[in-house]
C-alpha cells in the first residue's frame, strides 16, 4: 500500500504542516481553474454568503432578545454562509487570499494570485448581488411585521456609519477568524469536523462586530433597497434609511475589503507560511 492511500486512509485530523502542504497545493489549484469554473464558484461564493446575511437579519430582527443571546444566535446562524462555501464548494474572496501561501513558496506568480482576487471579488459581489435580489423580491423584509426590513436597513447604517480606523480594524478582526476557520476547516477529514470547525471562529467575528467585505456586498445592497422601497417601519429604521448611500457603501467596501486583506493575508497565510512552509523550504 503506498503512502498516498495510507494517507487518505487516516481519520485523524491533518497536523498544521500538513494543513500548510495543503494550502500551497490549493493555490496552485485555484489559479490553475479554467474561467469558466473560477467565475461560476465566485458567484456561488457570493450568494451562499447572502444565505448567512439573511439569516442573520432574522435574527437581529427579534429586539427582545438580550444583547448577547443576541450576538451569538446571530453568530451561529450566519455560519450557514461559511459552511456552504467550504462543504458545497465555492470560491470566497477572503479565504482566498491564503493563496500568498503557495505565491510566497514560488508556486504561484504575483500576477496570477492579483488577477484570481480581483476576479474573485467580483464575482462575489455579482453572487451577492443576486442574493439581495432573491431575498428582496421574497419579500423576507416583511416577515416579523415588517421587523426584518427595520434589521437590514439598521444594520446597514451602522455600518457605513462606522469610523474609518474603527472600520479598518474590525475587518482585520473579521479576516484573521475567517481564515482560521478555514485553515483548520482544511484539517477535517468529515463533513462534521469542517461544519463544527467553522462554527465558532465564525460566530466569533459576527459577535463581535467584525466587518466582512463579502457580507456588506449582500448587507449594504440590502439595507439601501430596503431604505429605497420604503419598507421602513420603526421609527430607527425611518431615521437611518436617510443615511444609507452609495458613496457610503463603496467606503465601507473598500476599507473592508483591504482590512480583511491585512488579516487574512498577512496575520494567517503569511504568518503561517514563515512557521511551517518557509522552514520545509529550507531543509
Amino acid at each position: 500500500m503506498d503512502e498516498k492511500t495510507i494517507a487518505a486512509l487516516k481519520t485523524d485530523a491533518l497536523v498544521p504542516a500538513e494543513i500548510a502542504q495543503k494550502f500551497e497545493a490549493t493555490g496552485v489549484a485555484k489559479t490553475s481553474m479554467n474561467w469558466a469554473k473560477v467565475i461560476v464558484l465566485g458567484i456561488l461564493a457570493g450568494t451562499f454568503i447572502g444565505m448567512g446575511g439573511m439569516m442573520l437579519g432574522l435574527v437581529l430582527s427579534d429586539t427582545t432578545l438580550p444583547f448577547i443571546a443576541q450576538r451569538l444566535i446571530g453568530g451561529l446562524s450566519f455560519c450557514i454562509g461559511l459552511v456552504l462555501v467550504v462543504v458545497a464548494g465555492a470560491e470566497l474572496f477572503t479565504g482566498n487570499v491564503l493563496i500568498i501561501m503557495s505565491t510566497l513558496s514560488g508556486k504561484v506568480s504575483w500576477g496570477a494570485f492579483a488577477l484570481n482576487l480581483l476576479v474573485i471579488w467580483t464575482t462575489n459581489l455579482i453572487g451577492s448581488l443576486l442574493a439581495v435580489a432573491i431575498v428582496f423580491y421574497a419579500n423576507v423584509g416583511a416577515m416579523n411585521g415588517g421587523a426584518v426590513a427595520d434589521a437590514f436597513i439598521n444594520l446597514a447604517a451602522m455600518k457605513v456609519s462606522i469610523p474609518p480606523a474603527a472600520m479598518f480594524f474590525k475587518a482585520i478582526l473579521c479576516n484573521f477568524l475567517v481564515c482560521l476557520a478555514v485553515w483548520m476547516a482544511a484539517a477535517g477529514r468529515t463533513l462534521v469536523d469542517k461544519f463544527v470547525i467553522v462554527l465558532f471562529p465564525i460566530s466569533a467575528f459576527v459577535a463581535a462586530g467584525g466587518e466582512h467585505s463579502v457580507a456588506n456586498m449582500f448587507f449594504l445592497p440590502m439595507g439601501f433597497f430596503q431604505a429605497l422601497a420604503g419598507n421602513a417601519t420603526g421609527e430607527a429604521a425611518l431615521a437611518a434609511a436617510n443615511t444609507i448611500d452609495l458613496a457610503g457603501i463603496a467606503a465601507n467596501l473598500g476599507i473592508v475589503t483591504l482590512g480583511n486583506i491585512v488579516g487574512g493575508m498577512i496575520l494567517v497565510g503569511c504568518l503561517y507560511w514563515i512557521a511551517f512552509s518557509k522552514k520545509s523550504k529550507k531543509a
